[in-house]
């Protein structure tokens, strides 16, 4: 698209232009996702830096569409707390920093001329490198930093010029992205393992990217089409034990989050805790995740939590180097889910998920890009929330050149049951009413906390009771989460055969307990159960 009639003609950018570059930054990042995801091999070969940069600019995308951005400070707050609600993986977090850093330095103003644009630029290089325990140069901190001074170096240069009575802040960004690729070219004499796989860092080339994207705002470009990927540099590594990346998002935090970095240390590398606003965002590739999640899970509610098995992610990226060679499938599908166990669940059945849920709903733009990102024309939508159904029935507005059909899916539960039928090779449309028909027989049951007092279909409920929901309907509060499900069940169990739990970190403790009282109550009911269910949620089950 052109955003050649977008662009002001001022001589500093203002609030609204800034926060139509990153909108358009992002989009520029998710043309080129794949070609990150394939050179990442640090820390470990597991190919998604593309993807988790491009999820946590989607986050920010998201606060600047549905904010206001009239004032910089709104713009700042946006792009600062929305990068650290949505930052993934060691890159998303560090890019989150970086996000901080050039917020913080730019709320002051009311535009953002050559001189702040310079000062932002050091201030997200000083702020990433204080984020990280032990910086590795080679990496996204080294582009982020040499572009940065390469900044401060042309506008010194300008104003030593006699004559120049002002610089714009364009030039400057044009030098600081051609610095910006110089240090990315020379990340392999930095960084040994890259220069053993023959690639530059991942993560500094999708900085890259947003700088580009930046500029090609303000330069009025249109988006490239996406580049073709004709090796991965995974396929060098042998499969091997790589541990968990494992991801919390706290909230109401009083601990400094210092205190919560030295807590998370010892359990494994590539450690990154970060916070503010109340919320501490944390990283780290571990051998332990259930541990670790319960352990900090003391120091603040779990807002979202992710846990990804590093190998299986590798074994993932050699299976889809030789699918890549085969034809296009006839059908793909996409789901709306969080919450590790339930993302895990929706994979393994071949579906593309879409981070998003209740109180966390994605916006149109995140889905079209899910769609776009999957070889299939044809793709079959699952919103899994009654709330995202407009969402993505818009999404084919924007990706007209695939067949998107939305399954209505208002529930979880729905969503899995749809997706056990989908299968890649069959025609979606033939697909389309099996899923349906399986999603309108799957019941799903959750178990939440009550935010307020109140009376609800002749529910009464207090502040802090565990509530439980059928189908979204509430049926029962009780004082606490195992006897709220227990409840559920004994309301609507009866005429199903299978039932599937996800539990909490915090619920983890009393789950075996649990489930032997559903054995005990509901005998004929075969029962599977799996950690990392939704965020706010005790306990979710599927029944079908």
């Amino acid at each position: 698209m052109s955003v050649v009639a977008e662009r002001s003609t001022a001589t500093a950018w203002s609030a609204q232009e800034v926060a139509r570059a990153f909108v358009f930054a992002t989009e520029w990042l998710g043309v080129h996702v794949d070609e990150v995801n394939a050179l990442n091999v640090y820390p470990v070969p597991d190919g998604d830096t593309g993807t988790n940069m491009h999820l946590t600019l989607q986050s920010v995308r998201r606060q600047l569409t549905e904010q206001d951005h009239e004032r910089m400070e709104q713009v700042a707050r946006a792009l600062s707390y929305g990068s650290l609600l949505g930052a993934r993986g060691n890159s998303g977090v560090i890019l989150s920093q970086v996000l901080k850093g050039f917020a913080d330095s730019i709320k002051v103003h009311d535009d953002v001329d050559a001189t702040a644009l310079v000062d932002a630029l050091r201030s997200g290089s000083e702020a990433a490198y204080a984020a990280v325990m032990k910086p590795v140069e080679g990496t996204l901190l080294t582009v982020v930093r040499e572009s940065a001074e390469a900044g401060e170096k042309s506008l010194r240069a300008a104003h030593a010029r006699p004559g120049v009575n002002g610089v714009a802040q364009e030039g400057v960004l044009r030098e600081v992205l051609a610095a910006g690729r110089l240090s990315l070219e020379r990340t392999p004499e930095l960084l040994p393992i890259l220069k053993q796989a023959g690639v530059v860092d991942a993560g500094g080339l999708g900085y890259v990217h947003l700088l580009d994207g930046l500029l090609a705002y303000f330069d009025g470009r249109d988006l490239p089409p996406p580049p073709k990927i004709e090796r991965r540099a995974q396929e060098q590594f042998e499969e091997q034990a790589f541990g968990f990346c494992t991801e919390f998002l706290l909230a109401d935090v009083t601990a400094p989050t210092s205190t919560i970095r030295e807590l998370v240390a010892p359990f494994g590398d590539s450690l990154l805790v970060v916070g503010a606003e109340g919320f501490v965002k944390g990283h780290i590739h571990t051998e332990e995740p259930e541990r670790l999640l319960a352990t900090v899970a003391r120091y603040g509610r779990m807002v979202r939590s992710k846990v990804e098995d590093m190998s299986e992610q590798h074994s993932e990226i050699l299976a889809d180097v030789d699918a890549a060679k085969a034809e296009a499938p006839a059908s793909a599908a996409v789901a709306v889910a969080n919450g590790y166990g339930i993302t895990k669940a929706f994979r393994s059945l071949g579906v593309r998920v879409v981070g998003g849920g209740q109180t966390d709903n994605p916006s149109v733009e995140d889905i079209a890009d899910a769609v776009r990102s999957v070889g299939a024309e044809s793709v079959i939508v699952m919103p899994n929330n009654k709330n995202i159904i407009m969402a993505a029935e818009r999404v084919a507005e924007l990706v007209p050149d695939k067949h998107v059909r939305v399954l209505p899916t208002r529930t979880i539960g729905q969503g899995l049951a749809a997706a056990v039928l989908f299968q890649e090779a069959v025609d979606a449309d033939t697909l389309f009413e099996e899923m349906r028909s399986a999603a309108d027989g799957a019941l799903t049951l959750e178990v939440t906390r009550a935010s307020r007092d109140a009376e609800i279909d002749g529910v009464s409920v207090r502040v802090g009771d565990a509530i439980g929901l059928a189908d979204g309907v509430l049926l029962v509060a009780e004082s606490d989460a195992p006897a709220c499900l227990l409840a559920l069940l004994a309301a609507r169990a009866a005429d199903y055969g299978v039932a599937t739990l996800f539990h909490s970190t915090e619920a983890a403790e009393e789950v075996p307990g649990l489930v032997e009282r559903i054995a005990a109550a509901h005998p004929d009911l075969e029962l599977e159960v799996h950690a990392g269910g939704p965020d706010l949620y005790a306990y979710v089950m599927v029944l079908e």
